[in-house]
């Protein structure tokens, strides 16, 4: 084992976002001695941006097995860290018929983590606008505020004794050294985690597999009902995007039904969903636009069909919105990028969009497959 007091270690990982905190993390598990480098002084991107939802229940191949990994670690996790975490389940609420059906039919298909609801049964969970048919309750999925869990974790990766380099910038990378903005660092291997900045370092690697950067709208608003709502709820749109609900023989129905009578919706992205932050109010969206280089104007019209629609899902007219900002996640046609451009030298990035439901699971296969040589 490297020398943990120099600028050398077993595992150096680039980027502290959940996919570099989860490599760390396995690594440190391992009993190996890690060093962290983060270009900002702390975490700021995807990781820290989202709904704070680990939905593994609705995710298929990889994914889902990546996320069953993940809930366990997230749980063991918060108790070690110290940071809420809790199994408050996701509320999937049906306002039309095919909507019920997708439902039905992917409870068939999670007999063991998911089961319908009536109307009434969805209403014990939460309030609504008028015209909801009923809908599924997915218990086993978690919830953890992105903002207070990340900068814990990191935290106690560093007590366990993971040397961050916060504010440095890595420029080479090869194999077994890393040469940064404050000197260079050596490691018997190198794992890249910047998610959507693959291409910054790999250009030809991103080209490759596709990799493009994803821009989500979201907004904090006040609770306009004062109700609590324990778990994370999501709604037909977001049936539209996970890798779960395509199974479903249903699904294409209610995806053409949906382009048919909200294409601007549909155009957009929308994936209608929201949860409670500790203090009360909901974080809603979210929509999605690709680009390799994103252009930096927002279009107002994407926030307020967000408004409008969340609005419409509580039953009430309008949202008071306290804080607005841009998510940017990595995108490609697979949803996870796992690569090895030089020896030694292993790039993983998940690109679907689930990083906080699967980052831990897919980082305990980089790690494994790092050190046995096979990304």
């Amino acid at each position: 084992m490297t020398n943990p007091d120099s600028g050398s270690a077993d595992i150096l990982v680039i980027g502290a976002g959940i996919v570099g905190l989860a490599c760390a993390y396995e690594a440190v598990e391992r009993g190996l001695s890690v060093i962290v480098v983060e270009r900002d002084a702390r975490a700021t991107g995807a990781s820290i941006r989202n709904f704070g939802h680990a939905c593994a229940t609705a995710q298929s191949g990889k994914a889902l097995e990546y996320g069953r990994i993940a809930r366990t670690t997230w749980l063991r996790l918060a108790e070690e860290a110290k940071f809420w975490a809790q199994r408050t389940g996701t509320l999937m609420v049906a306002r039309a018929e095919d909507e019920l059906a997708v439902l039905e039919e992917f409870a068939g298909l999670r007999a063991d983590e998911a089961r319908m609801l009536t109307p009434a049964e969805v209403a014990e969970r939460a309030s609504f606008g008028p015209g909801v048919v009923g809908g599924a309750w997915l218990p086993n999925d978690l919830r953890v505020d992105p903002r207070e869990s990340v900068p814990k974790i990191a935290e106690y990766l560093a007590g366990r004794g993971v040397r961050f380099r916060w504010s440095t910038t890595a420029h080479d990378i090869e194999p077994g050294r890393v040469a940064t903005s404050r000197g260079v660092l050596r490691a018997e291997q190198v794992i890249v985690a910047t998610g959507h900045d693959v291409d910054r370092h790999f250009p030809g690697l991103a080209a490759e597999h596709g990799v493009q950067r994803c821009a989500l709208r979201m907004l904090r608003v006040d609770n306009p009902t004062g109700r609590a709502v324990e778990p994370a709820v999501q709604t037909g749109f977001s049936m539209l995007r996970y890798g779960g609900f395509a199974e479903c023989p249903s699904l294409p129905a209610l995806r053409d039904r949906l382009t048919r009578e909200t294409p601007d919706l549909v155009a957009i992205g929308l994936n209608l969903m929201f949860t409670q932050r500790p203090d009360g109010t909901l974080t809603i969206g979210d929509t999605h636009s690709y680009a390799t280089t994103l252009l930096p104007f927002e279009d107002e019209e994407l926030d307020a069909a967000v408004l409008r629609e969340t609005a419409k899902l509580l039953g009430v007219e309008r949202l008071t919105v306290r804080e607005r900002w841009r998510g940017v996640y990595a995108s490609a046609p697979e949803p996870f990028l796992a690569a090895t451009p030089a020896e030694g030298v292993h790039v993983a990035a998940v690109t679907a969009g689930v990083g906080m439901t699967t980052g831990f699971g897919f980082g305990r296969e980089i790690v494994s497959q790092a050190l046995s040589g096979r990304v």
